[in-house]
């Protein structure tokens, strides 16, 4: 089978792994293309001016920036494949999902991660906004620990994509955010990413746990 494309992308990024996925499930092929942050030549940049990953192009030349947009896309090319679900509501529920994950959860993973490893202006660290952030990731998370008491997957019966970026979004967090004791008390939760990411068709994309024990913690000052 032909490559539908190209992407840009690191594996072990949440939107590569999602796109991935996406393909795998889908029955499609992408050609995952090398990439070095520190080393981005001038071809990918001309050719991408954001000069962020992950990016796409197709073979007929689309370019696509966002990792849920081009997995999106990736899913559409086999509606057969049930990522988007079976109906415009299903497709309306994947949606919903995927913005939650990406924007009720993951921001606040991101948020966290970079307060601890000091990316704000002159390294500033504060200890009550590093509390409110986590805060508002653990209503996020109580939220969808209810919502999957009675749930195998989000939408319907099979994974969507939904799942596979709500599962990449999960295995984010439980490397910064969530520790053995934080992962403790949602079992809904990680029973449900054990179920996506091990599914035999993307176990291997999704890869090791590798989570934490204890949450990210602030550097010391210099």
């Amino acid at each position: 089978m032909a490559p539908i494309g190209s992407l840009w992308g690191v594996p072990r990024q949440r939107q590569t792994k999602s796109i991935l996925s996406a393909a795998a499930i889908a029955g499609l092929e992408v050609d995952l293309k090398p990439f070095e942050f520190a080393n981005k030549s001038p071809e990918f940049v001309s050719k991408f001016p954001f000069a962020k990953i992950p990016t796409f192009e197709g073979e007929d030349g689309f370019i696509l920036l966002e990792g849920a947009s081009i997995a999106r896309y990736v899913a559409s090319l086999a509606p057969e494949s049930g990522l988007l679900g079976n109906n415009i509501k299903d497709a309306a529920l994947v949606d919903q999902w995927i913005h939650f994950a990406e924007h009720e959860i993951n921001a606040y993973t991101d948020l966290v991660w970079q307060l601890v490893e000091r990316f704000f202006p002159e390294k500033a660290y504060s200890e009550n906004i590093h509390k409110t952030v986590f805060e508002r990731q653990e209503r996020s998370l109580k939220f969808l620990e209810q919502s999957l008491n009675f749930r195998k997957f989000l939408v319907t019966d099979e994974i969507t994509l939904a799942d596979i970026i709500l599962a990449g979004v999960i295995q984010r967090a439980a490397r910064v955010t969530l520790g053995a004791a934080e992962r403790a008390l949602y079992p809904n939760v990680f029973a449900y990413y054990a179920r996506v990411a091990g599914d035999a068709r993307i176990k291997d994309i999704f890869g090791a746990a590798d989570f934490v024990e204890v949450p990210v913690a602030p550097k010391k000052d210099e």
